[in-house]
């Protein structure tokens, strides 16, 4: 049976250009999970042994690195069927029914994900134009992270908006147009429940 964690193949070329994309993201977001165990370490070990911790590293921590990790990511955990869902009655459908109601929700949350977006792109845009900076000890412009947000954001709009539209057009083909996740594993595996 196939890991509902492992790599989805595109069944198109959108969805491969949106997976290539994605794949980029999650490489930045590992990249900024690095640098955040990095900089932890430094700043531990500078703090404790030398008595001269860094004073920047919290707000790039907070301030970049960790949106950088979250909000990349979202869009590639996405593709994969990564996130949570309640999928349990969903392969009890028709084949038709089950494209129909996921289409819906996946319409319902591009329109949702396109204003977080937008909101994000916003909010970006004033803080470049007004040079927003926080008061730290390093003035760190606060662009940078709406940035952030607004390209996660942005491609998870796009995904969204891929499964909507494929979803609702495998409602009328024979085969599925859309990556479907793989049924829900409830084999019982040795080891689990004190076996």
């Amino acid at each position: 049976m196939k890991d509902a964690m492992a790599e989805t193949e595109p069944v198109n070329g959108v969805s491969a250009v949106l997976a290539r994309v994605e794949s980029v993201l999650i490489g930045a977001s590992g990249l900024a999970m690095a640098a955040i165990m990095l900089i932890v370490v430094v700043d531990v070990t500078l703090r404790y042994v030398f008595a001269a911790p860094l004073t920047w590293s919290y707000s790039l921590i907070g301030l970049y690195l960790a949106g950088a990790m979250f909000f990349l990511a979202l869009p590639d955990t996405l593709n994969n069927h990564g996130h949570i869902a309640l999928d349990v009655f969903v392969p009890l459908f028709p084949r038709r029914v089950r494209h129909l109601t996921q289409g819906l929700g996946y319409g319902g949350s591009t329109l949702f994900v396109g204003a977080m977006s937008m909101l994000g792109y916003s909010q970006a845009r004033d803080a470049y134009l007004f040079d927003n900076r926080v008061a730290e000890a390093v003035a760190w412009p606060t662009w940078i992270a709406y940035a952030l947000l607004t390209v996660g954001m942005t491609t998870l709009c796009l995904r969204c908006g891929f499964r909507f539209v494929f979803h609702l057009a495998s409602v009328f083909s024979a085969r599925d147009l859309v990556e479907m996740p793989a049924p829900p594993d409830t084999a019982v595996k040795p080891g689990e429940h004190g076996e």
